[in-house]
């Protein structure tokens, strides 16, 4: 009875322990969608707003509130981080679809920011759609790339 009983309660531990991974690397993830929506939606943030709240910062109108030796690192973080979520998410939608949140919120604030200005249609406007679903795709892809890089990395 207790080789009986051995085998299957290792199996349940086996079970707990990848369910506890799949959990952590999913709270991974959504702290690197927070993350990287922070850095979106400070990328939204009009220069003149940075040159008057950082007054005594010269480089505030070209990189916001971050100095200019970090600036290239968020650049790239921009990049990397729907990489990375990517490869955190066991499926392609879930990692397609927190790869692209970051640009739902920042394109839903800019928006209905930019109605203020233009009026109402400017999300139909034809110039502007490409542009908007040209941010989503990247996005996308990035999460796409990354999902598939589990695949080279299985083990």
């Amino acid at each position: 009875m207790l080789r009986t009983s051995t085998p299957q309660s290792l199996q349940n531990q086996d079970t707990a322990q990848s369910m506890a991974k799949e959990r952590r690397k999913t709270i991974l993830a959504i702290g690197l969608v927070v993350i990287e929506t922070l850095l979106v939606m400070s990328a939204l943030v009009p220069a003149q707003f940075w040159t008057r709240f950082l007054p005594n910062s010269t480089s505030a109108a070209l990189d916001g509130p971050f100095p200019p030796l970090v600036a290239p690192i968020i650049t790239l973080l921009l990049y990397v981080l729907p990489t990375v979520i990517g490869f955190l998410c066991p499926g392609w939608q879930k990692a397609l679809l927190y790869a692209t949140l970051p640009a739902w919120f920042g394109l839903g604030v800019f928006l209905v920011a930019a109605t203020f200005k233009i009026g109402p249609f400017y999300l139909v406007s034809a110039d502007h759609v490409a542009a908007n679903v040209s941010l989503l795709e990247l996005f996308a892809a990035l999460g796409a790339i990354g999902w598939l890089g589990r695949f080279l990395f299985k083990k």
